[in-house]
Parts: C-alpha cells; structure tokens; sequence
C-alpha cells in the first residue's frame, strides 16, 4: 500500500512538471512572437504615424485611417453578428429541444466556423459587393466579417448559458418569475463572464482578419482618420500590413509593417483590458464580486 502510494505521489509530481513545462514553453513562446514585434515596432510608432498627422513622417505617413477603420469595423460586425449570436445561443439553450431541427442548427453553426476566412470574402465580395453594389467598403467588410463572428460568438454563449447553474432558474421561477424574465434577469448575468469572454476571442480575431478585408472592405482608405462614411474604403492594420509587404513599393516597407504590427498588438491587449474592466464594473455593480 506504501509502494501504491509512493508510485500515485511520483506519478503526480511528473504530470505536475509536465504541465508546467508546456505552460511555460507556451508563455515563453508567446513572449517571445510579441517581444519580438514590439521590438522592432516600436520605435516607429510615433504620434505622427499613429494619427497619419504628418506627411513628412517616418515610415509612409502613418496609419491614422487604418487604425480608425480596425476599431470601425470592428465595432460594426459585432454590432451585428452579437445580437443574432446571442438570440440563436438563448433559443438553442433555453428554448429548443433535443431534435432534429436543433441538432442540424449546431451542424450549421460548426460547419460555418470551420469555412476558411478567404471563402467567406468571396462570398461577401459576390453578395455585398457585387449583388447588392455596396463596392468596396467599411460597411461591405463588416457585414462580411459577422459571417465570421457569428459560429464563435454563438458556441461561447450558448456554452456559457448551459453553465449557469440550473439551481438559479428553478429559484426564480419558483418566486413566480416568467421564463423570460429568468432568462434575463438571472441566467444572462450569471453567465456574462463567458459571453464576455467570446466578445474578447471575437474582436481580437477580427482585429487580426484581413483575408475577407481585401475581397470587401478593400485596400485604400479615406483621407480623412475619422472618416464615419460607410461607403468609404476600409482598409485596416492587418490588411495594410499585407499590402504593404506584398504590393507596396516603398523603400521603409519593413518599419511600417512593423510599426503597424505592434500597434495592432497593442490595440488588441488594450481591447483585452477594457473587456476586463467592463466585465469588473458590471459584476460590481450587480453585487457579483
């Protein structure tokens, strides 16, 4: 029983050293990708490059437009695809039940997360581009983009729905509260941390899509930063980072390619911490914490 026991504690203490390694090699690689990219990013990016202020600027002028047209866009596909990922997550776990309609639902959703980026542009390219003549534009690339948003958006809350313990339906309808009022009176708040949590994966991923971008949204901007006109071209970091590295001509191409990287990197931990202190206020306010 001593040699069990002894073997049990030995065999614990290599899975322990061997997680750890891998959460290390995992950290280390990661800090060394983004090291690396701030390293070189860095020095470039000035206020000049930032906002596009300065024509005389190092490295092209700046990204102003760009930068603009990241958060723009970004902000108009979640606009979109959140409210119908939400709306199908809530049918899918509070309302539906386990048949056939439900369960070809899912296979949509999953089948729909895994087309590659580049198709999704090709269809928004025929459908929003062409069909509907929206041409190349921020509005064009943002609906598009909520075709990639929504299977991830809607498997996360669905996800974090079903985790909200069962204990706190039965208690508010118990106290005569309708299913509806439950649903978001109780069970949305609870399980607000994995929503949020999506919305983080979400935007990070699209600060970081250009393949749909290119086929909709195109590869020139306005000439204005804060250009709020839909119909405009919206070309964004990630694109611009391709563009420049494949097509462009200019003799700095690495120093803007690496500036705009790190400020797409620091856009995107920036976005990371206000998702964070935004799910901190709301469970603080709701007495959650």
């Amino acid at each position: 029983m001593t040699d069990f026991a002894a073997r049990n504690r030995r065999n614990n203490k290599i899975a322990l050293t061997a997680l750890w390694c891998a959460a290390l090699f995992v950290f280390g690689l990661l800090f060394i990708f983004l090291g690396y990219l701030l390293y070189q990013g860095l020095p470039v990016l000035t206020p000049a490059f930032i906002t596009g202020a300065s024509r005389d600027s190092k490295a092209g002028g700046g990204v102003g437009a760009q930068f603009f047209n990241t958060l723009y866009i970004i902000a108009l596909s979640v606009a979109v695809s959140f409210p119908l990922a939400a709306g199908t997550a809530i049918y899918l776990s509070e309302y539906a039940k386990n048949n056939l309609l439900t369960k070809t639902v899912r296979i949509c959703i999953e089948s729909l997360a895994s087309v590659p980026s580049i198709v999704l542009g090709l269809f928004g390219m025929i459908i929003f581009v062409n069909y509907f003549k929206l041409g190349f534009s921020i509005i064009g690339g943002a609906l598009s983009l909520s075709l990639l948003n929504l299977p991830l958006l809607t498997r996360v809350t669905e996800e974090a729905l079903r985790a909200s313990p069962q204990t706190y339906r039965e208690a508010s309808l118990a106290l005569g509260a309708t299913k509806w009022q439950t649903i978001w009176k109780v069970t949305l708040p609870s399980s607000l941390p994995g929503v949020m949590t999506g919305l983080t994966l979400t935007c990070g991923r699209a600060a970081g899509e250009s393949a749909i971008l290119i086929f909709t949204a195109g590869t020139t901007v306005s000439r204005y930063m804060a250009d709020f006109d839909l119909s405009a071209s919206g070309e964004t970091l990630a694109v611009h980072i391709w563009y420049v590295m494949s097509a462009g001509l200019a003799p700095d191409r690495a120093a803007i390619a690496g500036g705009s990287a790190a400020l797409l990197i620091i856009t995107v931990l920036l976005l990371n911490a206000v998702f964070y202190l935004l799910l901190k206020f709301i469970k603080r306010r709701a007495g959650l914490c």
